[in-house]
């Protein structure tokens, strides 16, 4: 048998793990409008009027200032900060043309093509920085 543990330290355990955003309920209720933007552009007529006037259609949602801006930059690691998800984000990705893997480059200190190689390569080294608070 497990004993119980406090589930608000065991979450905050997860805001520990350095680069890494785990996409918790809090997170999904804080980035809920911010998904449901990034998913409104599945349809055609909704990444048209995005693409005419990008300002005009984040207007349109209920979503914060520095979501907003956050969308104009494609800064999707803000975007993530904020609640967004990496999947509903992708419909953006898509909507500039392109890929998920050119996206998620962007959010690395990485060229695309350093990216893919280091893709290539098994991914980023389970060496170096575990913890944020014990910098170890």
């Amino acid at each position: 048998m497990t004993e119980a543990r406090d589930i608000h330290a065991y979450l905050a355990e997860l805001e520990d793990i350095p680069g890494t955003r785990v996409f918790t309920a809090h997170r999904a209720r804080r980035g809920y409008q911010i998904n449901q933007l990034a998913m409104s552009l599945m349809k055609e007529a909704n990444r048209t009027r995005f693409r005419a006037d990008e300002a005009a259609y984040l207007d349109a949602w209920p979503i914060s200032e520095a979501a907003k801006q956050a969308f104009l930059e494609r800064d999707y690691n803000r975007l993530i900060d904020l609640g967004g998800n990496i999947y509903f984000l992708a419909k953006l990705m898509s909507t500039d043309g392109r890929s998920v893997a050119e996206g998620v480059s962007s959010m690395t200190d990485l060229s695309f093509a350093d990216y893919q190689q280091m893709m290539l390569n098994g991914g980023r080294s389970p060496e170096g920085l575990r913890s944020i608070k014990g910098q170890y």
